[in-house]
């Protein structure tokens, strides 16, 4: 008999290993794979070492996550267990958020943590565990059709995360359940209520875990002082116009902070690492029509790349229409309306509507952008 998960086993004989944050959405997880009679175990990962707290409590990851997971699987009467992975996470994930933001890049360290500690590390561990599904809170699709498994954008649009899940291999998305991709999140903290959870009122994680309060900069000082030279700033005809006082300081799209008057305002178009400089110009120099991709992982076949798709170029922003020209490692995608504000080492997902929904094609990191005026 087929369970709910789609394995071919009695519920009281399928191991499931639940990723249990401490906030509300992988708790209820826990609880409903609990009640529907699933042998389950949960699993938190601790990442990183801080003493210095959010001040909104709301961090991923961090200390108090941990005792609530561990409260939650008491509560639910599951094995629970600990996994320290903060050598790993700083190796895979810090380091590289370090460098990809020193050198001028936006980089996107949630997608790195899943794509290493969180999907590749702990996928490994539960096969080990002999589990026969890893069960996590993201909010996404995953519907097997033909013995094959597809990721698709969840049904609450302002909570999809399958921008944050493009690097997902095809053998993960095999293993992987996502349960609440069919609800809204005013229904998981229903369901928290119902279960009696302590969670339930739990406000989400908003700060990057090892950032606290959004403060990327005492991040970057710590380990990249040199970040912080002062360097010139030009316009985009080469003229030196002015002064900044860091690099680190600045982002693609940024219009404050540039403190250079001129008759339009001036946005940051491009960030120079390796000459210290900054490029500023108009909005309209913002403006995005191609942009170069590297490490792809690609999730569809080729044949639904030859039609126009739709992309996602950061994790709020709207779908656009593009048209993607592949090959091997990389990948040069037509925007065929323009975007503003791209940044190279952002995410670039890649989504193909069908009477299903939104299905994920893959999607890889973002290496050079281009406009009229110029490339980064």
């Amino acid at each position: 008999m087929i369970n709910s998960l789609g394995i071919n086993k009695p519920k009281k004989n399928t191991k499931v290993v639940v990723a249990m944050s401490g906030g509300v959405d992988s708790s209820v997880v826990a609880g409903l794979m609990k009640q529907e009679g699933y042998d389950v175990t949960g699993i938190t990962l601790k990442l990183y070492d801080d003493a210095k707290p959010s001040k909104n409590g709301r961090q991923c990851c961090a200390g108090q996550d941990i005792l609530d997971a561990k409260r939650v699987s008491e509560q639910l009467n599951i094995n629970h267990e600990i996994l320290y992975y903060q050598k790993k996470f700083k190796q895979e994930v810090i380091d590289n958020f370090i460098e990809s933001y020193s050198s001028g890049e936006t980089p996107i360290p949630c997608v790195q943590c899943n794509q290493t500690v969180k999907f590749r590390d702990l996928f490994k561990y539960s096969k080990n565990l002999n589990a026969d599904a890893l069960v996590t809170g993201h909010y996404i699709k995953r519907i097997q059709n033909n013995g094959k498994s597809y990721m698709y954008r969840a049904k609450d649009f302002s909570r999809d995360q399958s921008y944050f899940l493009f690097s997902t291999t095809q053998e993960q998305l095999d293993f992987l359940r996502f349960p609440l991709g069919d609800i809204e999140k005013t229904e998981t903290r229903e369901i928290a209520k119902k279960l009696n959870l302590n969670v339930a009122e739990k406000p989400d994680s908003q700060d990057i875990c090892f950032v606290p309060n959004g403060d990327y900069s005492s991040v970057i000082k710590k380990f990249k002082p040199e970040s912080f030279n002062p360097g010139k700033i030009i316009d985009i005809k080469g003229k030196v116009i002015g002064q900044h006082n860091g690099i680190i300081n600045y982002t693609i799209g940024q219009r404050r902070g540039i403190k250079i008057a001129d008759k339009d305002p001036l946005y940051v178009i491009k960030i120079n690492n390796k000459d210290n400089t900054i490029i500023v110009g108009p909005k309209e120099a913002l403006k995005i029509n191609k942009i170069i991709l590297r490490e792809l992982n690609i999730l569809g076949s080729k044949n639904e790349f030859k039609n126009e798709i739709k992309i996602k170029v950061r994790s709020t922003g709207k779908l656009l229409r593009a048209k993607i020209n592949l090959n091997s490692h990389k990948a040069e995608v037509n925007i065929l309306d323009g975007e503003s504000g791209i940044s190279p080492g952002q995410a670039c997902v890649f989504y193909l509507s069908d009477e299903t929904g939104d299905k994920v094609l893959g999607g890889g990191w973002i290496d050079k952008t281009y406009n009229k005026n110029l490339s980064t």
